[in-house]
């Protein structure tokens, strides 16, 4: 099921992007335009969100192949480099939260974006984005890449950062955060799914990081 899961969001990802930079823009009707938008947006998000599951072993229990989709869909992603992710993420899960863990920042929402994005940000990162950049160039214009491609990836980094590791683990830590100093979304599955595939569900994952995303609205 996992496997069914990862490769409906990537074929669909490539579906969306196809059918986005197919029509020139200055052709394309604006509903049609956000729509595509919108939906690539949401598709880079659950690439991630594929490639956190792998992190955990929860895609396929073939090592190999759970492993092989995790560094695709990262490669997918941003051109970032799985092997990395998973050693920052293990120490995350270790110490949520506290100052060993790579992923906290102290301050506000905007500095410690740009405090987590600067950690994984890389030269050969920057190099293979240009690549998949002028490839995309051979079967579209520059405006629709940056409309339907550049833009979506950047504001699904928001998206994750916000759900994925801002809201759940910012201060103030109360003792109902304990232990993993995490909170959960309480604004009902329909939320939590399409703001961030059940991710804002942050407690609940600390707690059962061996369960998909797509099963943790059934956790208790």
């Amino acid at each position: 099921m996992g496997i069914m899961v990862a490769a409906t969001i990537i074929l669909f990802w490539v579906g969306n992007l196809y059918l986005s930079l197919s029509v020139p823009f200055e052709k394309m009707s604006l509903a049609r335009g956000i729509f595509h938008f919108l939906i690539q947006t949401y598709l880079f998000t659950g690439l991630f969100i594929t490639a956190h599951d792998s992190m955990h072993g929860t895609v396929s229990k073939n090592r190999q192949i759970n492993r092989a989709i995790g560094y695709f869909t990262t490669f997918l992603y941003a051109g970032l480099w799985f092997k990395k992710l998973l050693k920052n993420h293990r120490l995350h899960h270790k110490f949520p939260a506290a100052s060993e863990d790579p992923d906290y920042a102290e301050g506000n929402f905007i500095k410690w974006y740009f405090s987590f994005m600067m950690k994984y940000v890389s030269v050969l990162q920057i190099i293979i984005m240009a690549v998949f950049f002028n490839l995309l160039k051979l079967f579209a214009e520059d405006l629709s890449i940056i409309i339907f491609w550049a833009i979506p990836a950047l504001l699904s980094s928001v998206q994750l950062f916000y759900f994925g590791t801002y809201a759940p683990h910012k201060k103030p830590h109360t003792s109902e955060m304990l232990p993993h100093n995490a909170r959960t979304l309480r604004k009902g599955h329909i939320y939590a799914m399409l703001t961030c595939y059940f991710f804002g569900y942050h407690a609940k994952h600390h707690i059962n990081p061996g369960i998909p995303w797509w099963k943790l609205y059934q956790t208790k």
